[in-house]
């Protein structure tokens, strides 16, 4: 068993449109802890820090925009292969892609405002981790109902 750490953030629609509940549920009904939370209105220099594999594509300076542009919820969830576990309950970031029953794929109508990120391997998830939180702001425990997960 590989339990790892994973950074997820749901964008600034999600709160907008008040489903930041049906989105962590689909994480927890996993069988995902939620280890650290926080809302935040992320300031330019960390969302270019954040996106920064991106700073030459030219949709970088919609990212920036749109994750700058209200609150977002960031969070780390903690479990076995949690990284590409939630992947896959994010589904694919093409919205035309992503299947019903994942979370783009019940919410996202635009490529361009998805709705979520997710850290695609561990070493982006450590390093969006330390971005977004101190070490004391994360909190692991342990579920005593993980057996029949």
């Amino acid at each position: 068993m590989e339990t790892q750490r994973s950074f997820v953030m749901l964008k600034p629609g999600v709160l907008q449109r008040r489903i930041v509940g049906d989105i962590i549920s689909r994480f927890e009904k996993k069988g995902l802890n939620l280890v650290g939370i926080k809302i935040l209105t992320i300031p330019p220099a960390l969302a270019c820090a954040h996106y920064a594999e991106h700073s030459n594509k030219d949709f970088f300076q919609h990212l920036v925009s749109y994750i700058t542009s209200g609150p977002v919820v960031a969070m780390v969830f903690e479990g076995e292969f949690a990284v590409p576990i939630i992947r896959k309950i994010c589904g694919p970031t093409r919205v035309d892609e992503a299947p019903p029953g994942t979370i783009r794929g019940d919410f996202s109508m635009h490529t361009a405002q998805n709705i979520v990120h997710a850290s695609d391997s561990l070493e982006s998830a450590e390093k969006e981790v330390n971005l977004f939180f101190k070490p004391e702001e994360i909190f692991s425990w342990t579920d005593g109902n993980s057996m029949w997960f």
